[in-house]
């Protein structure tokens, strides 16, 4: 059972880490002419005319600002960009609020490189907003290495802090010809979606997946096989995506995560009988890989009417 890429992954870019420890280096490429800058405003990116917009100094007022503002972020067909977090009630004047979007939105109207690039871009500072200060001593941080490092301001301290990521577990069940999903509150009506939870601490992956099911559904799960994985930037996930054997067939909603679960037959999901999760979403494509192993239609013919509208998966 094989995935193909998924949205969100894949941004088509060189990262360079090495010269984010170079501050001379970092320094002459932010000066270069045909650097870019990708902002990021209340969360949200900046799209144009279907692409990720990637900005000159003048267009963000950037003309007097360094480097250590922002987040190298590598280069792209040769050109360096940065991550921009701009702060305010409007951004600069001549970009329009209404040309910022939120990843969601993104994720339909760009292509799937553009899409990433921009998750990176959002990733990193949101992560940078949310340690403006040391959690060891409170004093303020400041970022280094190109924005990949927050440092504490207080010399005493000096604690460093890195980005982090939060592993999640995602697992589509089946048994035979039946697959395990599930449904939460707060869904759209008919919606469901495969397993998924976070990763507690000293537990493995296999061990996460386990749990997870027998916590959610009560069904027992064998043969936890890895599949692929998906950044889910909503805000910091890494989806780590499974399938697995259930070992009975009994359901009980233990942890009331889930307000119902069913086991579905291929010929319940062509039919139709539940809404889907949406197809950028792991959750679709563990669905999708499971559904295509046998002759017939495929699961992407079949999701147009079924997978629109509400939350996504985690």
């Amino acid at each position: 059972m094989t995935i193909t890429r998924l949205t969100f992954s894949g941004a088509g870019i060189e990262r360079l880490a090495e010269l984010r420890q170079l501050p001379e280096a970092l320094a002459a490429v932010f000066a270069e002419t045909e650097t870019r800058f990708l902002p990021v405003w209340q969360s949200r990116c900046l799209v144009r005319d279907g692409h990720a917009a990637d900005c000159g100094r003048e267009e963000l007022e950037l003309l007097a600002t360094g480097h250590e503002a922002m987040v190298f972020l590598g280069r792209r067909g040769g050109r360096a960009l940065f991550a921009v977090e701009l702060r305010g009630e409007a951004p600069p004047a001549g970009l329009p609020s209404s040309g910022f979007l939120g990843l969601r939105e993104i994720a339909s109207q760009v292509s799937e490189d553009d899409a990433a690039l921009l998750a990176y871009a959002r990733a990193m500072i949101l992560w940078q907003e949310r340690h403006r200060h040391c959690g060891v001593c409170g004093a303020p941080n400041r970022a280094v290495e190109g924005g990949f490092v927050m440092v504490c301001s207080d010399p005493g301290c000096a604690q460093r802090c890195f980005p982090r990521i939060d592993p999640a577990v995602i697992v589509l069940v089946h048994r035979g010809e039946q697959c395990l999903l599930g449904r939460q509150a707060n869904w759209p009506e008919g919606r469901f979606s495969t397993i998924a939870g976070f990763v507690e601490p000293g537990e493995s992956l296999e061990e996460a997946v386990s749990r997870e099911v027998r916590e959610e559904t009560n069904v027992a799960v064998t043969d936890a096989r890895y599949v692929a994985s998906q950044p889910w930037p909503f805000p910091s996930a890494l989806m780590l995506g499974f399938h697995a054997t259930a070992q009975g067939s009994d359901i009980r909603l233990n942890d009331g995560e889930l307000i119902e679960a069913r086991w579905l037959t291929r010929a319940d999901i062509a039919a139709r009988r539940v809404l889907l999760p949406p197809p950028i979403s792991i959750a679709f494509r563990l669905i999708e890989s499971w559904f295509d192993q046998v002759p017939g239609p495929r699961l992407a013919s079949l999701a147009t009417d079924w997978t629109s509208g509400g939350p996504l998966r985690v």
